[in-house]
């Protein structure tokens, strides 16, 4: 009896096998998210899973290194699976669009790869899918992202969820206005990123800063929901970056208005990546039953100038797994072509039977031959 190593059977830790009706309902809502994006005019790119270490390297300011899967090719270059689109997709329209000064606007779906440390459940291999808005800087490109992400997520069946904004100009001007050392901010970022707002209290007192600076701080951690809150945070002396931040957010609202999307956007001025290419607006997508967000985005006007090419640009990913296990775990059915037909064949009657699933499935439905 054919003896098998255990080892063949099994996938490494953070990878799995998807299949039968798991990978048919994954597939139908890549299908609808896809057909409502191609709807706002979004032409779908690939682009290569391979690419150089330097595309996604510290200084562009994305995946920290210790979480690249990295490898060398037969020339001894650094190469690493990639851990995030937006640069991928950058570096391309860099090379390929150099020139092109009116709006580029990309889709893509595919698999994005990242070594989280002890995983807790996490994947390392993930399936994502978004856009890409470049050579548009205007607030109606940040609104046209914003409500794409929930358009689509109505369409893949969502009736609950929740986008929240922020701006990241608005944690930098305080930074400036206070005087906020490189050190001491990227620390004070960690610390409002992760929620953790006595970190970062403590964090202010122990660097010296003021009441009113720290107010500034944690004032920002404060969730709202409507344009009146929003205005509130304007103050007679606040930094004009930060300023123009909020200005930004309010122009935002009534773009969101007119959408009608209005409901399901909230604000968060203490929302902050570990992704250091953002510049300006900033999102995250919730729902229940996910334990992470299901999508998240942002603008980045600097990056594509790491790779030859001055242009604003804004984008939003989504995490098609933890949009499924939302899905899941709501209850939420994802229709799928489940009918079949199924035919019995044998000696007697194949000739009959191979004729009627060919007409089956030429008429768009399924037939299995028993």
């Amino acid at each position: 009896m054919l003896s098998l190593n255990n080892d063949l059977l099994h996938t490494p830790d953070g990878v799995r096998d998807t299949y039968g009706d798991e990978l048919a309902k994954k597939r139908r809502i890549v299908e609808k998210i896809h057909d409502r994006i191609r709807l706002y005019g979004y032409e779908d790119i690939q682009t290569p899973s391979l690419e150089f270490y330097d595309v996604f390297s510290s200084e562009v300011g994305t995946t920290p290194v210790k979480e690249l899967y990295k490898l060398l090719d037969n020339e001894g270059n650094l190469l690493v699976l990639r851990p995030d689109f937006t640069p991928s997709v950058a570096r391309c329209a860099a090379k390929y669009f150099t020139e092109q000064e009116s709006p580029i606007r990309f889709t893509y779906e595919g698999s994005v790869f990242g070594t989280a440390s002890g995983l807790q459940g996490k994947l390392c291999e993930t399936t994502q899918m978004g856009v890409e808005l470049i050579n548009e800087p205007s607030v109606y490109a940040d609104g046209e992202i914003l409500a794409l992400l929930a358009d689509t997520l109505l369409q893949a069946g969502l009736t609950q969820f929740q986008i929240s904004v922020g701006n990241v100009d608005y944690f930098k001007g305080i930074c400036e206005s206070a005087g906020v050392d490189p050190d001491t901010e990227m620390q004070l970022r960690d610390a409002l990123s992760g929620k953790n707002y006595y970190a970062a209290e403590e964090l202010l007192k122990s660097r010296g800063f003021d009441r009113r600076t720290r107010d500034l701080f944690l004032k920002a951690t404060r969730f709202v929901s409507t344009r009146e809150e929003l205005a509130q945070f304007f103050t007679e002396d606040m930094h004009p970056r930060a300023r123009a931040a909020i200005e930004r957010l309010l122009k935002l609202c009534d773009v969101m208005d007119a959408y009608g999307f209005s409901k399901y956007i909230s604000y968060d001025l203490s929302l902050l990546s570990k992704y250091r290419y953002y510049t300006g607006i900033v999102f995250k997508g919730y729902t229940y039953g996910a334990g992470d967000a299901i999508a998240s985005g942002g603008r980045y006007d600097g990056l594509l100038a790491h790779y030859g090419k001055e242009a604003a640009a804004i984008g939003v990913m989504i995490q098609i797994d933890l949009l499924m296990e939302a899905l899941h775990r709501q209850g939420i059915a994802v229709d799928t072509d489940g009918q079949r037909e199924e035919l019995k064949i044998g000696e007697d009657n194949f000739s009959a039977q191979i004729r009627r699933a060919m007409e089956l499935r030429n008429a768009g439905r399924t037939a299995v031959l028993l």
